[in-house]
């Protein structure tokens, strides 16, 4: 397999994620549900697949659902960044999952309709540093704290970076493999290669030794061009979250700036130099608010 040469490739075609292409058979997603669980459960045929999928684009919503025997629904995300959103963003896949499971049974009539047993998580391989495992609550978000709430949804949050040596990565072939590719290519791009030379290297590296080998030999280049598009993802969030940083910390300045002209106990100058402001923007927030700017 020869990966040297191609492009950076962000289409619709590649917005699905090398982890969900990699984890997307009964087989996987089996083995994966298996070691999280601590089962032993072998029966692919009493795996159905429940991924939401976007229409239009043919590429997947969420990353993993399905259900076992009818008794249980799985939903797994894989997270490279800490979101204290995901209860919120699960709830609104389980409860569009089960009005899929239930299509049109008849849920105005008086007996009961059994539904499968929910159980949410979501995998972290991100670089902030994170417990090896935890919970996020629904119940975090609400604006009005009490002791019981009517609604509720936990997910546990596990940590599967390579150098965590997560019990789990030893139960699970197929994630630890897929842990160490992810970790080769950051530890590439630390020590200087560039993004797209450190994915392609990592590819021919984990081919050489035998690591996701038939995945990558068969998948290589969607892997590659997935990769890119997970990449500038990841630097397009951080840029955005920088951005607010900044502005944020500007709002605290105007509003410093304000509070300072309100109790005029400092020059226009004196001002500026405290809150590390230019002159020209603290004489224009003074003007605006009719205070004498000399």
């Amino acid at each position: 397999m020869n990966t040297k040469g191609i492009k950076s490739n962000t289409n619709r075609e590649y917005k699905d994620s090398v982890f969900t292409t990699l984890f997307n058979t009964p087989e996987k997603m089996l083995e994966l549900y298996n070691a999280i669980n601590k089962t032993a459960y072998t029966d692919r045929s009493k795996i159905t697949v429940r991924t939401l999928t976007d229409v239009l684009y043919k590429a997947q919503k969420n990353d993993i659902a399905f259900t076992y025997d009818d008794k249980v629904v799985i939903l797994i995300e894989h997270q490279s960044t800490i979101n204290k959103n995901m209860p919120l963003r699960l709830l609104m896949y389980v409860a569009r999952t089960y009005e899929e499971i239930v299509q049109l049974k008849p849920i105005y009539h008086k007996a009961i309709i059994e539904i499968p047993t929910p159980e949410i998580i979501v995998l972290y391989n991100g670089k902030e540093d994170y417990p090896l495992e935890t919970t996020l609550k629904l119940s975090d978000a609400f604006k009005q704290k009490q002791d019981n709430y009517c609604l509720n949804l936990d997910v546990k949050v596990i940590n599967i970076n390579y150098d965590k040596e997560n019990n789990l990565l030893s139960e699970c072939l197929t994630l630890k493999q897929y842990s160490y590719f992810v970790d080769k290519i950051r530890k590439l791009i630390d020590s200087g290669y560039n993004r797209d030379e450190a994915i392609q290297k990592s590819v021919e590296d984990c081919v050489n030794k035998n690591i996701l080998k038939d995945f990558l030999i068969k998948h290589g280049t969607e892997v590659c061009n997935m990769l890119y598009a997970e990449y500038d993802i990841e630097e397009a969030l951080k840029v955005r979250e920088k951005e607010g940083k900044e502005e944020g910390k500007l709002e605290t300045k105007i509003e410093g700036v304000k509070k300072a002209l309100i109790r005029g106990k400092l020059t226009i100058g004196e001002i500026a130099e405290d809150i590390d402001l230019p002159l020209d923007i603290v004489k224009g927030i003074a003007k605006n608010m009719n205070i004498n700017a000399n």
